[in-house]
């Protein structure tokens, strides 16, 4: 795959995480990648910390905001996607940091007809309280500080730091939805437009991943395993407002039970009047 990915970053009101963010992706050992900040209503301090990055991460660093009314992440994330030049994209969370063979690891794992979702190493608060107060950079430390680091508490597991070539087992799991997240998620352009990308019916925290994973998979596309492969660390954060989730497993059980593919207000939604997004296949 000799083809440009689009990583797009998930982010609302918390510049220092994204800093720490946008640093990882500028270490990373493939360049053939551009970002897309996708902000859920920042305020300045985010933009500014953008431009500082500006030219230093990637092809191209571009900054997709919408205004503050409540967590809307899957119609950001759609704006993000319409933003977008490359025909891979990785969908990662703005507090995650990525380590420097992130996008080399999924470029090689990318197969058409298949998504690919990653996993997470948790940082406790303390430990991502020090990283950030002094700007270290765990994305490049070896396996012998993350052991004494999970032998003091700071993480809460050591697997998603290892590589393994696991081969046709990372196709065990081809027909599940569960388990998987939007925040180390990779899907080619065509798929997303295929699907119409996330459902912006969601509204408040929860379950528009999972929406998205089962619209991916009645469409045929099926999931490849990044465990041992594509970790990512995790920083800590406070448990969002969750007063919409029980409306939006609703949501959920209700797409689960239908044979709905297409978003209900998706990418199509964010176009003029009487355009449509290209449908693959």
């Amino acid at each position: 795959m000799a083809e440009l990915i689009s990583v797009i970053v998930a982010t609302y009101n918390r510049e220092d995480a994204l800093d720490a963010v946008l640093r990882s992706l500028a270490g990373q050992s493939d360049r053939d990648f551009e970002v897309v900040v996708a902000d859920d209503g920042s305020t300045a301090a985010t933009a500014a910390v953008i431009e500082t990055w500006r030219g230093k991460v990637g092809r191209r660093l571009e900054h997709i905001w919408q205004e503050d009314r409540g967590f809307r992440l899957a119609e950001i994330r759609n704006r993000a996607i319409m933003a977008a030049h490359g025909t891979y994209c990785i969908f990662l969370d703005g507090d995650c940091l990525a380590r420097p063979d992130f996008i080399a690891v999924h470029r090689r794992l990318a197969e058409p007809g298949w998504f690919v979702t990653g996993n997470r190493i948790l940082l406790s608060a303390a430990l991502t309280s020090k990283v950030l107060r002094e700007k270290l950079m765990p994305e490049g430390w070896n396996y012998a500080l993350w052991l004494a680091e999970r032998w003091r508490g700071g993480i809460n597991r050591l697997s998603a730091l290892l590589h393994l070539p696991l081969g046709v087992l990372r196709r065990l799991r081809q027909r599940q939805w569960r388990g998987a997240r939007a925040c180390n998620l990779a899907v080619w352009r065509a798929d997303l437009d295929r699907v119409d990308g996330f459902d912006a019916d969601y509204s408040g925290w929860g379950r528009e991943d999972s929406d998205f994973i089962v619209r991916l998979l009645r469409a045929g596309v099926r999931r490849k395993d990044g465990t041992f492969a594509t970790g990512v660390l995790h920083l800590w954060h406070a448990e969002a407002d969750r007063s919409q989730l029980s409306a939006n497993e609703g949501k959920l059980s209700n797409v689960v039970a239908s044979d709905r593919v297409r978003a209900q207000r998706g990418l199509s939604a964010l176009l003029p009047a009487g355009a449509t997004t290209k449908v693959a296949g």
